[in-house]
């Protein structure tokens, strides 16, 4: 029975002393979320966790490592994502210190640890029920939790016969390699291969058996709940305990979106340049020759030592792959429409940015780096400006693009998108006059500033 009540100026917070003086379990209550918004959000997260490369589903556990440690800078922590279902997961515990960030689901968690030491329980098992403590926590809430290497503990719904989902987790693992470790472990950790059932270790055989003996009655167990605007035991919690788990079943009934979301750059900050004028050595000069309906230029410079030491044509292929792996979302968007638009008319269409559309040509027989379809290609003999001819002819128009990388004496990098365009009749020319404006001011700028960016993580 919760008959003992204080209110607390800020979050409540509850802390159980931790084993012969070590580090404390310490829960921490932050906000509430809106009436059956924690079943939502779970069900949300848990959809992407398990589109994760790094997914595991171990232990009613689910789980996913977002980043490994980083030896190489003396960061030896690493992050991960966790889901606690509708059942609950088995006592267990882990080596290192445990930190994690958490929202309930519309029904509350109950958080159950002991700091019973391995020696105590080979003592006597009913150690570990002695120094067993609950924390309750309120449904729809974000909280925090935290405590040190080898406390047992065990996350489930506060009500045993919920549907509800207990919480979905981000947690931080201090120090991956902290702790009573086995050669192993510790070596499949250092080869970057952990994960959270790897690092978990279940309760013996004999306490197992004690917590599914009559002589085990969580009712008795010393427990602390944390609440919001209510006390937790008060008719007003109760109330709202009961609209929230309802409101939960109806908001997780609701259609989803499919799992998916959205990364949006500036192409790593650096600022791309318009001219209408070419590079004197351009392979676009010879193209077209006087009867030139359209020109652009673009040119992304990167300062010198801002980029590793490698050839014009390293960095071209580099920035050739990047048009192929990041093309803008809104250049995307747009071919989608216009794709729409003149597929009826018999034009070409390509999901890809007209100026390197010619990328996706699985027919053109000359390659660059030997995967790159390219209509010419020139490499300076000194390695220090690498340049591809790319284009296509259609009905209405023809063009042709080139895609440059040159590297200055002083170790400076040009990038550069130059595109010509011959208009071959009316509706062509029509057609260069509804996009000329937006290819100039966002299209092959925005394609050339994010390709350079997937250039530059390419080559780190």
């Amino acid at each position: 029975m919760l008959a003992l009540t204080q209110v607390v100026p800020s979050f409540p917070s509850a802390r159980i002393a931790g084993r012969n003086g070590g580090p404390p379990v310490e829960v921490s209550l932050i906000a509430q979320l809106g009436i059956g918004a924690g079943d939502r959000l779970i069900a949300d997260a848990c959809a992407r966790q398990r589109r994760h490369e790094h997914f595991v589903d171990e232990l009613d556990e689910p789980s996913t490592r977002l980043a490994g440690m980083d030896l190489a800078n003396n960061d030896p922590s690493s992050l991960y994502t966790f889901a606690v279902g509708a059942k609950g997961h088995p006592f267990h515990r882990h080596a290192g210190h445990r930190v994690f960030t958490a929202v309930s689901g519309s029904a509350g968690a109950q958080l159950r640890f002991s700091s019973a030491s391995s020696e105590q329980i080979a003592q006597d098992p009913r150690h570990f029920l002695r120094q067993l403590r609950h924390i309750d926590i309120p449904p729809d809430s974000l909280f925090t939790v935290r405590f040190g290497g080898e406390t047992w503990h065990q996350f489930a719904p506060r009500d045993a016969a919920s549907a509800h989902p207990a919480f979905f987790a981000l947690s931080c693992h201090t120090n991956e390699l902290g702790g009573a470790l086995t050669p192993a472990l510790q070596a499949r950790i250092l080869a970057g291969n952990a994960t959270i059932p790897a690092l978990t270790e279940l309760l013996p055989p004999s306490v197992t058996a004690l917590l599914a003996g009559n002589d085990y009655d969580p009712r008795q167990v010393p427990t602390i709940a944390l609440a919001l605007h209510a006390p937790a035991a008060s008719p007003q919690a109760a109330l709202c305990s009961s609209l929230r788990r309802l409101a939960g079943r109806l908001r997780s009934l609701l259609p989803r979106r499919a799992a998916r979301g959205f990364l949006s750059a500036n192409g790593s900050g650096h600022r791309v340049e318009a001219s209408d004028e070419l590079d004197p050595r351009s392979l676009l000069r010879e193209q077209f020759d006087e009867q030139v309906d359209h020109q652009d230029c673009f040119r992304l410079h990167c300062a010198a030592g801002e980029l590793a030491a490698d050839s014009a044509g390293a960095w071209l292929s580099a920035l050739l792959q990047g048009f192929l792996d990041r093309p803008p979302l809104g250049v995307s968007r747009l071919m989608n429409l216009r794709n729409a638009l003149v597929r009826p008319l018999g034009l070409r269409t390509s999901p890809l940015g007209c100026p390197v559309s010619s990328l996706l040509n699985p027919q053109c027989g000359t390659r660059f780096d030997g995967r790159f379809p390219v209509l010419e290609q020139q490499i300076a003999a000194d390695g220090r400006r690498a340049e591809v001819l790319l284009g296509a002819d259609d009905r209405h128009l023809a063009f042709r693009s080139s895609v440059a990388v040159e590297i200055d004496p002083d170790g400076a990098v040009c990038f550069s998108l130059a595109t010509r365009v011959r208009c071959r009749n009316l509706f062509g020319r029509f057609y260069m006059a509804c996009i000329a404006r937006v290819h100039r001011s966002y299209v092959a700028p925005s394609m050339l500033r994010l390709a350079v960016a997937a250039a530059l993580e390419q080559r780190a």
